[in-house]
């Protein structure tokens, strides 16, 4: 099952404007009122990669298939959420299910469509979901700390007071209206809390949805709202969701480059959104390359040879052998397989060879 991102945001703000524009197997409402969306909508999204454009143009195969992601259009937040104000509950446990957040926030000025939080304030809005989430978070931590805090400080064992401390750091932090995610918890901290599925410990890109004639330098809002992610570390990108839904709808090429050059794009703005998630997942690509077909492989970072031959194949993992890698790089240089095997550049790798992102690659295994 692909790794999902969850778009979330206020009521009102693009958010299923955005995810029928970026997704390629479902369609959401899109209406202006609140809680249109009640049930998330999930579709598969296919991640563009020109490495991938650019294998099948030397190969030639009879089908080119890219790697997806799942996008989930999630029922837009209220303030009260955390108490049940709302659709509070039901859409803090779609959150709970997705990971990572595409958070979308308003930054364009529309009398025309609704607006509860009175004018356009981009951080204000971001501080809401965040408070709501770092509340919900609050209160599963306090949870867990009332549970195991007695065997922590009195019962003498070892693992309640490691995990008892670094729920009271995550507590301490919450309490000062701070995600989990900016708390740099150590990787052997993170099994204390993996129970409780944090929400504010989920990694976020921040969508400026901006007016027309901000799509490409951005105003004074997403200004603003640039500043507070590169505060937190986070990524955020400019789109204005209405013509990003526009293009989708295109389906003649040329329309779609009589548009582009209209609106002075070399390419769709999801194109961005959608690379940017794909990153944010920690998802690196691999490549297989043949005249049947040449195809983007999704796995994490820092998965061995095995474990990514274990996508194509359980039984590829079980029986695996050995992996025949050729570098991206050296494949577009030198065109071939066959021309990369006669120049040196094709290597034998083992079970303990780390997949390198763009490596196309080839398993030999044995069932």
């Amino acid at each position: 099952m692909p790794l999902q991102a969850g778009i979330v945001g206020l009521p009102n703000v693009g958010k299923s404007t955005l995810f029928n524009a970026v997704s390629n197997s479902a369609k959401a409402q899109a209406s202006n009122y609140r809680f249109c969306t009640i049930d998330p909508n999930v579709g598969l999204v296919d991640v563009p990669d020109e490495r991938l454009d650019k294998l099948a143009e030397l190969v030639k195969p009879n089908k080119v298939v890219p790697t997806q992601i799942e996008i989930v259009d999630i029922a837009g937040l209220v303030r009260g959420a955390s108490r049940g104000e709302g659709l509070g509950n039901k859409f803090l446990g779609n959150i709970r299910e997705v990971d990572a957040i595409i958070h979308v926030i308003r930054c364009f000025e529309d009398e025309n469509i609704l607006r509860d939080e009175g004018e356009i304030n981009p951080v204000g809005d971001k501080e809401i979901i965040d408070t709501e989430l770092q509340l919900k978070d609050l209160e599963s931590v306090e949870k867990k700390i009332q549970k195991i805090e007695k065997q922590a400080r009195v019962g003498g064992d070892a693992k309640a007071k490691a995990e008892f401390e670094v729920l009271k750091r995550c507590q301490e932090w919450l309490l000062q209206g701070k995600n989990v995610r900016e708390l740099g918890l150590a990787k052997e901290e993170l099994p204390a809390i993996a129970d409780l599925f944090l929400l504010s410990i989920k990694p976020v890109l921040y969508v400026a949805n901006v007016d027309e004639g901000s799509m490409h330098t951005g105003n004074k809002y997403s200004e603003i709202l640039q500043k507070v992610a590169d505060a937190e570390g986070a990524q955020m990108i400019i789109l204005n969701n209405s013509i990003e839904a526009q293009i989708t709808e295109m389906e003649d090429p040329d329309d779609k480059a009589m548009f582009f050059e209209e609106y002075g794009m070399k390419e769709a703005g999801l194109n961005r959104l959608i690379r940017a998630a794909y990153k944010l997942l920690t998802l690196r690509t691999y490549f297989t390359a043949g005249v049947q077909e040449v195809r983007a492989w999704t796995i994490q970072e820092g998965w061995k040879a095995p474990q990514a031959a274990g996508v194509i194949h359980t039984d590829f993992e079980k029986g695996f052998i050995k992996a025949e890698v050729i570098g991206y790089n050296d494949y577009v240089k030198y065109g071939s397989e066959a021309a990369c095997r006669e120049a040196g550049r094709l290597r034998i790798e083992g079970k303990e060879y780390v997949v390198a992102d763009g490596d196309v690659m080839h398993f030999r295994f044995n069932v």
